[in-house]
């Protein structure tokens, strides 16, 4: 029986400070209801698909985006191929309203073949959006996505930046694995992919298969919402999560953000240069790597330099201080200067 995520009260999704010292600092998912329930688009959704409709096309441009579109065959469970070569939906391109009326057409007529435009940053596709739909407690100058489509199940993934994703249309399931139990999710290739991130190929397959009996030391991880119009979900960066809209049509708007960056370096630029570093050196060596990695950059047992006094600790001292001067550092070292 999978456990349910954590519900919180939707007022620390308005206060910024709150959001940060009660949910991001935890890394750990929660739910809170009715955080955008007072949004425009709700107002219009909570009418009709048809004035839903009308309210973005206020705002849509005429620029063309990726969807995906499958046949009834795969109930809007959109994956690889056999064997990972190639996917079971096809890629089109469509304007923002050209899509949502397909969408629309394929929910009346359930059975037939379902289509799913997603990650459309507001800013490009529904400029204007952002400005009478926000969440308090991300930054502003954090422009919201949309997703439309169908029902549909897009694949176990992870993302690199933290998530707060919030219902406008239909309903949503989500189902959460922990960032630790990566090693039993059998997750697929990093370079190719359907949306950019690598999937779980174990996720959301039969109990039990075969093909992957360390999933069910991951499946009583899983932790599960239903969301519904005006929900929102905090997902942390790194966690895995299965996304399933349940109703013929279904709107999501979410914000991703790193909201701990000291810099435009990412901890997943440092994973994949160390991956070409460390990764395929001696067991003895890489192991010694992991001690040096713990003492200096995960800090276990607090700051690698607590035995002396603040001014005497360098580089080392408050990162904020002292970012540019290590960037500059690795920046030299990768020219090799």
């Amino acid at each position: 029986m999978s456990a349910r995520i954590a519900e919180v009260d939707a007022a620390a999704f308005h206060d910024p400070a709150r959001f940060m010292a009660e949910i991001a600092e935890r890394c750990e998912p929660v739910v809170a209801r009715g955080v955008v329930a007072d949004w425009p688009a709700l107002d219009a959704a909570r009418d009709s698909p048809a004035a839903l409709r009308a309210y973005l096309a206020r705002f849509a441009s005429d620029i063309r985006a990726e969807a995906f579109v499958g046949d009834a065959a795969i109930a809007g469970r959109y994956s690889y191929g056999e064997r990972l070569e190639g996917y079971n939906f096809e890629r089109a391109e469509y304007r923002l309203l050209d899509a949502l009326d397909r969408v629309l057409e394929s929910a009346a007529t359930p059975g037939g073949a379902t289509v799913y435009m997603g990650s459309l940053d507001t800013d490009r596709y529904l400029p204007g959006f952002a400005a009478e739909n926000r969440v308090a407690a991300v930054p502003a100058a954090v422009a919201p996505r949309v997703w439309i489509g169908n029902v549909s199940t897009v694949a176990c993934h992870n993302d690199t930046y933290d998530n707060v994703a919030c219902v406008v249309a239909g309903r949503r399931r989500f189902t959460l694995y922990p960032p630790e139990a990566i090693g039993d999710l059998y997750v697929g290739p990093i370079d190719h992919t359907m949306a950019g991130r690598p999937v779980s190929l174990a996720a959301g397959s039969a109990e039990p298969d075969p093909r992957y009996p360390r999933f069910e030391a991951a499946r009583p991880l899983a932790r599960v919402a239903e969301l519904g119009p005006g929900d929102a979900i905090y997902v942390p960066k790194l966690w895995w999560h299965q996304v399933e809209a349940t109703a013929p049509f279904n709107i999501l708007a979410n914000y991703w953000w790193d909201a701990f960056s000291h810099g435009p370096d990412a901890p997943y630029t440092a994973m994949m240069l160390a991956m070409i570093a460390i990764a395929e050196r001696p067991a003895g060596e890489r192991a010694a790597w992991r001690a040096y990695f713990d003492h200096y950059v995960f800090r276990g047992e607090g700051h690698p330099l607590a035995h002396l006094d603040e001014q005497q600790r360098g580089i080392l001292g408050p990162l904020r201080a002292n970012y540019g001067r290590i960037r500059a550092m690795v920046m030299q070292m990768l020219r090799g200067g």
